[in-house]
């Protein structure tokens, strides 16, 4: 047995999904599971029809997370147009999301770029005929200290995921924003994270544009909301195994050991990730504006236990004991 499974572990099949107790290994991040006697799909809580006739562009949607969301989107109903800078890329995941009978179509375009973002959201519209839902999943990443990061290094991601985040949603509003308040408007995803919530080492750059990119989400949730009944919200990943970002921050012997840490045990997959979006996007979310939802297991929680939890017990005995023998006319405890 592989060295990253405990001798131990146990596996309880629960509603065609299997569930890992205290597992010590990389998860797989498709919408699968292998190597477990054949190939198992993981089953979507919701009716395949909940996204029936939305029209979705997902810029980053052609691999990691953003093409788990476009797979889902479609497996739930939807037509989907992703956006990348890699023709390879988007060409690859076109001919997969095709070959599951997804309407998909692929816009090469870079969202730092006003007229690629003009000219993709133009196309979008022009193929499929509208746009109901714009998921901004494209983003850069990478390890530095301050000290060593350039004003061009942090220029760069701020105006990928920062910028590129608000010109996506500038372009698409006069599609999203349809007939006006309370006329059924559209949904716009920010994809975020939890680094800035407390903070993050080496990681300045990217808790910035983050941080921009959750005020921003608030902010328009607030504007589009109100002026055209558009509902925006964002998801806050945190450790996704088997991503090119996860792989790019930790080295693998680290990555192998961090569910460790984590308050679940398990690193989390595309797929918990794409569900979020899923709810989002469908009826199930339609009263949910201007929320930031964290799909972490409740990482950026996390603090280290610094007793043990039968050492808390003997202290508070111990504590207790000394109430209870406190001279007369003192209160006493009631534990």
């Amino acid at each position: 047995m592989n060295k990253k499974w405990e001798a131990d572990c146990v596996f309880v099949y629960t509603n065609k999904r299997i569930r890992i107790g205290r597992q010590h290994i990389n998860q797989s991040t498709s919408s699968s599971i292998s190597g477990l006697g054949g190939e198992m799909e993981m089953e979507s809580p919701f009716k395949s029809d909940v996204l029936t006739g939305k029209v979705a562009l997902l810029t980053g949607g052609g691999s990691g997370i953003g093409f788990e969301i476009s797979t889902q989107f479609g497996k739930h109903g939807a037509s989907v147009a992703i956006m990348g800078r890699r023709r390879n890329v988007l060409d690859d995941a076109v001919s997969a999301l095709t070959s599951r009978g997804i309407p998909a179509i692929g816009f090469e375009g870079d969202v730092r770029n006003l007229e690629d973002a003009k000219r993709v959201v133009e196309a979008t519209v022009k193929h499929f005929g509208k746009l109901d839902i714009l998921v901004n999943a494209a983003a850069g990443n990478f390890l530095s200290a301050a000290e060593n990061l350039s004003p061009k290094g942090f220029k760069t991601v701020m105006d990928i995921d920062s910028v590129g985040t608000f010109t996506m949603c500038h372009e698409a509003l006069k599609y999203l924003k349809k007939d006006g308040p309370g006329k059924a408007g559209g949904l716009i995803l920010n994809i975020s994270a939890t680094l800035h919530y407390t903070a993050s080492w080496y990681q300045i750059h990217v808790s910035a544009a983050k941080a921009a990119i959750d005020a921003m989400t608030r902010n328009l949730a607030l504007e589009w909301g109100t002026d055209y009944d558009i509902r925006v919200n964002g998801i806050a990943p945190g450790p996704i195994g088997d991503t090119a970002g996860l792989s790019k921050l930790l080295p693998d012997e680290m990555g192998n050991k961090i569910s460790d840490y984590m308050p679940l045990y398990k690193l989390g997959e595309k797929w918990d990730i794409a569900m979020a979006a899923v709810y989002l996007a469908s009826d199930a979310g339609k009263y949910v504006n201007g929320s930031i939802l964290p799909v972490d297991g409740g990482l950026w929680l996390s603090r280290p236990r610094h007793l043990a939890k039968d050492e808390v017990k003997q202290i508070s005995r111990s504590v207790e004991k000394r109430s209870r023998a406190a001279p007369a006319g003192l209160p006493t405890s009631k534990l």
